[in-house]
């Protein structure tokens, strides 16, 4: 009989100190976890910082871009993010005199192809709302053909370029994210070099663009 309540006394004060030392088990504000990878689509409208040379050529600075890319979201806020979208287009060469733009009618099509790396903060407020910004660089892919051009005419390059984004990314469900944000971008080195670019004395391939993005994951 003394042996039983012995074990039962040792047993009793042996199950709250196997609590104590066993790890307390944390949740999160909806079960967010460590490591969450989102990819996503985006559509994207860009005004180009070259507003003459995008007026001349394709009649409109604001121009539409179509991507995606894939997410990695930190449980404290930290996120990485690489994109890629595509523009295309075909207008007409076009140059410049006296402050005036005057087509060509030689039918002239660019295609640019960012490739954009980005890292930044979530602020998470709110459940549903959660304001984000961060800072990027990008590898931005520049073509340019048309017809009756001579071999040096015709543009194929890709230089580097920075940008800056800040928006917010509204919770729709548990698994799906609406992200709307403002990006600037500043691309220099491709345009300005020839054609009506170099008229109008614009080298910027950048500019301020509106994106909207449907996030998948937590």
């Amino acid at each position: 009989m003394k042996t039983t309540m012995v074990l039962l006394i040792s047993l009793a004060f042996a199950a709250p100190l196997a609590a104590q030392t066993r790890p307390a088990r944390t949740t999160t504000s909806g079960d967010t976890p460590a490591v969450s990878v989102r990819p996503f689509v985006m559509a994207v409208g860009e005004r180009f910082a070259a507003k003459n040379t995008f007026e001349a050529t394709f009649g409109q600075s604001f121009e539409p871009f179509w991507g995606g890319g894939v997410q990695v979201a930190l449980r404290d806020g930290i996120y990485v993010e690489l994109s890629a979208s595509r523009f295309k287009k075909t207008g007409q060469r076009a140059f410049r005199f006296n402050g005036q733009n005057f087509g060509l009618g030689i039918p002239l099509t660019a295609t640019l192809t960012p490739f954009e790396l980005t890292a930044g903060y979530r602020l998470k407020l709110w459940r549903r709302i959660i304001p984000y910004g961060g800072l990027g660089y990008g590898s931005y892919g520049y073509k340019e053909t048309s017809n009756f051009a001579d071999a040096g005419e015709n543009v194929d390059t890709r230089h580097g370029g920075f940008l800056m984004v800040g928006g917010v990314e509204l919770r729709a469900h548990r698994w799906v994210g609406i992200g709307v944000d403002a990006e600037f971008t500043h691309v220099p080195g491709i345009l300005g070099k020839g054609g009506i670019s170099k008229d109008a004395d614009e080298n910027d391939l950048g500019g301020l663009a509106a994106r909207v993005k449907v996030i998948i994951g937590r």
